[in-house]
Parts: C-alpha cells; structure tokens; sequence
C-alpha cells in the first residue's frame, strides 16, 4: 500500500470514527432528555447508512489491492445499493 492509499483509508476511518461518536452522542443526550426518540431514530438511521458506504469503500478498496487494481478507482456507492446488500 503506498502512502496516499494508506492516507486515503485514514481519512475514511477517521469519517467512521466520528460518526460513532456522533452515534454515541445521539444516545447519551436521548438518555439526558435533550432531543427526542424521533429526533434520535432519524439522524442514527442517516449515520447507519453512511457507515455502511464507508465501509463498502474499504471493502472495494481492499479488494482492488488484492486483485491488483487501483484502489484509488474505487467509488461511493449509492446509498440504495449498498443498503441493499444482503449479509
């Protein structure tokens, strides 16, 4: 992995990391009464789903490095088709 690519997943995983603060933080002010349930429900479903794009794009990256593409080519997908990924 060259330096920009490994910069890249930095970036990606700093992006992951604060949205599970952001998850972390939706809870605790739930659980301190400072927004309500659907408030909550609304922004962790929004954060879910950006999580999952985020980690497609790690997935396609590394998949790329192992199929010695250019991992650089890889793209965010679309909300609805990774969302419609079955586990």
């Amino acid at each position: 992995m060259t330096g920009s690519e490994a910069e890249a997943e930095r970036e990606i995983f700093g992006h992951i990391t604060e949205m599970i603060s952001e998850e972390k933080e939706l809870r605790e002010r739930l659980a301190r009464q400072e927004i309500d349930e659907p408030t909550e429900h609304a922004r962790l479903a929004r954060l879910e789903t950006e999580l999952d794009r985020c980690w497609d794009l790690l997935r396609q990256r590394r998949a790329r490095v192992e199929a010695g593409q250019d991992p650089g080519e890889a793209n965010v997908r679309p909300a609805s088709e990774v969302e419609g990924y079955l586990s």
